[in-house]
């Protein structure tokens, strides 16, 4: 496929890429248009798996809210692979759609909540002991198929079992993580990062609100709704999303944004939850200026 660049035609096109489910664009969204067209640039919500679609007659693919890809990762990896200017880029897809990156995060030095794997096929059985454990796959979006357990507590020891084997039967790989009890009263940080002239700067950040309440009992919907607010991220917050984003692979100055997603550890430090490179909401209708710098940093990619 051959890219059209603006410098041999007109107005530049982006596509702002969705899935069926929304097919509109979520809310969120939809407020980088006006900034867009304010800029001359033309953009559109197209739907990822739409056989119709000529990605080359955009100057610009914008991965948004493919939310339905997670159960289809193989298909919607190759679709990345074959999409001409995509950002963020397609390797970036490959490596941020399976959250195993979080063990070479670790392995960094990026401190992370601690985590166990559970691949198809092999047994498991609950830790010994008490304690909350968080369970979920590690291909998901939108805390799909994930939950929480109490091993107090016999029955919630019993659905974990079920949860593990019924994601197994599916073939999907389990993440084991402990439960951060700060996150009931300080909730999850998410810093959102976008793209400017020197590669990415910090924009603004989120609270999200504790949402896991209980096991996970199958499918309920593409997402799961979340609480959220602004809120100013301090310091220490800033420091480990540094060195997330330090450690991405291939560097982050051809990144569209970032967001890495922070909750208190056991001693008050700042841990990686997870970092979100590939399809994040980047809740710019909770900062001023938000729906501007997006729209900045979308015209800064269309020049390169």
């Amino acid at each position: 496929m051959t890219n059209h660049h603006q410098s041999t035609r007109g107005e530049p096109r982006v596509a702002l890429v969705t899935c069926t489910e929304l097919v509109n664009l979520d809310p969120d969204d939809r407020l980088v248009l006006d900034p867009l067209s304010a800029r001359g640039i033309a953009a559109e919500a197209v739907v990822w798996d739409d056989p119709a679609v000529d990605w080359s007659s955009y100057d610009l693919v914008v991965l948004r809210s493919p939310w339905d890809y997670a159960l289809r990762r193989d298909e919607f990896v190759a679709w990345a692979a074959s999409v001409p200017a995509l950002v963020n880029p397609a390797d970036v897809v490959r490596w941020n759609t399976d959250k195993r990156y979080l063990a070479e995060l670790s392995a960094a030095g990026v401190p992370t909540v601690p985590t166990s794997w559970v691949e198809p096929g092999e047994t498991w059985s609950p830790p010994a002991g008490t304690g909350e454990y968080v369970l979920k796959p590690s291909v998901s979006a939108g805390s799909q198929d994930t939950g929480r357990y109490d091993l107090a507590d016999p029955e919630h020891r019993d659905l974990a079992r079920a949860h593990v084997h019924r994601l197994s039967a599916a073939g999907r790989t389990t993440m084991v993580q402990p439960y951060l009890s700060a996150v009931d009263s300080e909730g999850e940080t998410a810093l959102l990062f976008l793209a400017g002239p020197d590669g990415l700067a910090y924009s603004h950040a989120i609270r999200k609100g504790p949402m896991l309440t209980g096991p996970d009992l199958g499918p309920d919907g593409l997402y799961k709704a979340e609480e959220i607010s602004s809120r100013a991220a301090h310091p220490e917050q800033l420091a480990v999303a540094e060195r997330t984003l330090a450690a991405v692979p291939g560097g982050t100055r051809r990144l569209l944004y970032a967001r890495v997603d922070l909750i208190p550890g056991p001693d008050g430090d700042p841990v990686l939850v997870e970092l979100e490179l590939t399809e994040p909401s980047l809740f710019i209708g909770y900062a001023d200026g938000a729906p501007d710098r997006l729209a900045t940093a979308i015209a800064t990619h269309l020049t390169r």
